[in-house]
């Protein structure tokens, strides 16, 4: 029996992420005792195989128990802070409900209290993928379920678990757009909470409807293969954020649990950054009239959030932050180190971008936008909202520069994000700024084909064009996405240029410098023959 206890064990579930070694052994050892009684038997009876074969395949449908369990496992976890979470949560769901295992309602109040309905999506992914009867999990199924989850290093089978964490409950195979915007809300929220603004911005349900439209145009629901491909080429990074603090939750749970006291990840006293939130919380504005929109941003924080998960990490990595003073203890001071480096894994809000060109503000035109845009020595991200509705977003990894070439390096991209969030092209040297050199086309362009780019702004900033579509062109917004010396060059610049521009108006001329000086000569040619000083 220990032969087909173990034969039917692998076949019926796949080996454990750590401890496999144990079991391989302990199976091969088996398999050579019976091999050896198998022998015996077939040299007296002759049919000694048969009759093993029909016990192993007898037993191989009850190699699990109700709930979850291997009946046969002895399996010894080498994940310590896992082990000890089993036997806690055990512990509490046998005291709170007599059950020898573990159930959602104490996983989820123990392990994830800030996020309810995450905790219960993962428990029930990994009370169904451990094909438990029971409403509990036993410890040694919680105790496997919890390693494989932890030992995932591919980020598609990350995003697949996700997926399939919010899909539809009648229909597994299947997320409709509901279940797309709980897994973007969780998302957004978790980001919001580890990088200090816990905001809830006003335009979130624009911002995760433009989302949706993408995905399911005019369907209802899709199936879980295509959502987990467009999230993969569109959104991965949102959806990884949240497994990485999944993961250090079941990591450290057990330390606050040994404490008495509920676990909820992290403590969250100061934000990464420690810095003003940039961004405005765009409302709607009911005033009446058409200015309404005007004076909405281009930029509200669910946006930035939403583009800082779509751009490449060059665009939202934040800024160095000092660590705190030293002076309260070596332990102290390793704990909130340890802190500060998880909390700045976990933060994607790019609270370091810098407004560099409102139209609203500035004024439009192609003066205004190269005062304000040229010498900021940076990643940019240019926001272009026409007549129609309709928003874009060029993002240019570098400086601009005034040429006649196509330039950009692999961060260039062309975005959509209304009313629908499209990455319309990603590919080097697609950026083009021209309105001062002769010969060549005039005006602001983004496409890899230079004689139908998918965005063309003519040289006066008034209308736009894309993919063959024209509007006016209602407001620009320019983003600095480059760390806070990129602003502070772009600013001394600015101010040497108006100190120089001030020293020559007011420059004072002696007698023998006017004779020679050009403006003499000027003002003789329109009559003033005899001008004296």
């Amino acid at each position: 029996m220990g032969n087909t206890s173990s034969k039917g064990e692998s076949d019926a579930s796949e080996p454990p992420l750590d401890g496999g070694k144990h079991k391989h052994k302990s199976s091969t050892h088996s398999a050579h005792s019976s091999g050896s009684h198998n022998g015996s038997s077939d040299a007296v009876g002759g049919g000694g195989s048969n009759n093993s074969l029909k016990v192993q395949q007898s037993q191989a449908s009850m190699t699990r128990s109700a709930s979850g369990a291997d009946v046969t496992e002895k399996y010894l976890t080498q994940l310590v802070p896992v082990e000890k979470l089993a036997e806690i949560l055990r512990e509490l769901s046998s005291a709170k409900l007599g059950v020898n295992g573990i159930v959602a309602d104490v996983f989820v109040s123990q392990v994830f209290p800030q996020y309810a309905d995450l905790g219960q999506r993962l428990f029930r992914l990994m009370h169904t993928n451990s094909k438990a009867t029971t409403k509990h999990l036993g410890a040694v199924a919680f105790r496997q379920q919890c390693e494989r989850f932890l030992g995932i290093m591919d980020d598609s089978k990350t995003l697949e678990c996700y997926i399939k964490m919010y899909a539809q409950e009648d229909n597994p195979d299947f997320i409709d757009k509901e279940g797309v915007t709980r897994l973007l809300h969780i998302c957004y929220t978790i980001a919001m909470q580890h990088s200090g603004n816990a905001v809830l911005c006003s335009a979130i349900n624009r911002t995760f409807g433009s989302v949706t439209k993408s995905i399911f145009l005019c369907h209802d629901s899709l199936s879980l293969g295509y959502v987990c491909r467009w999230f993969e080429q569109n959104l991965i990074r949102l959806v990884l954020l949240v497994h990485k603090y999944c993961v250090h939750t079941l990591s450290t749970a057990y330390r606050g649990l040994e404490q008495q006291s509920q676990s909820c990840g992290i403590e969250l006293q100061t934000p990464v950054l420690e810095q003003r939130n940039p961004f405005t919380d765009a409302t709607d504005h009911s005033g009446g009239g058409h200015g309404g929109r005007d004076l909405d941003s281009l930029m509200p924080l669910s946006q930035a959030w939403l583009l800082a998960g779509a751009l490449p990490p060059l665009y939202s990595k934040p800024q160095t932050v000092a660590p705190p003073s030293a002076g309260k203890g070596n332990a102290n001071s390793s704990a909130s180190s340890a802190v500060q480096i998880f909390k700045e894994k976990l933060s994607m809000m790019p609270s370091h971008w810098t407004l560099l060109y409102d139209s609203n503000e500035h004024g439009v035109g192609a003066n205004r936008f190269l005062h304000h845009v040229l010498g900021y020595r940076g990643p940019t991200l240019v926001l272009l909202h026409t007549k129609d509705e309709q928003t874009y977003c060029v993002a240019s990894p570098s400086e601009w520069k005034e040429t006649h070439l196509f330039v950009g390096g692999e961060g260039s991209c062309v975005i959509q994000l209304l009313p629908k969030f499209v990455i319309l092209e990603k590919k080097p040297n697609i950026l083009y700024l021209n309105t001062s050199i002769r010969g060549y086309p005039k005006g602001f362009r983004a496409g890899a084909d230079p004689r139908k780019p998918i965005i063309s702004v003519d040289e006066h900033f008034e209308n736009v064009d894309c993919k063959g579509l024209a509007a006016g062109l209602m407001s620009i917004e320019v983003w600095g996405c480059g760390d806070k010396t990129s602003r502070e060059v772009q600013l001394d610049i600015k101010k040497w240029q108006i100190k120089e521009a001030e020293r020559q108006r007011t420059v004072k001329l002696t007698a023998a410098d006017w004779m020679d000086h050009p403006d003499r000569y000027l003002l003789e040619l329109g009559g003033r023959q005899n001008y004296n000083n």
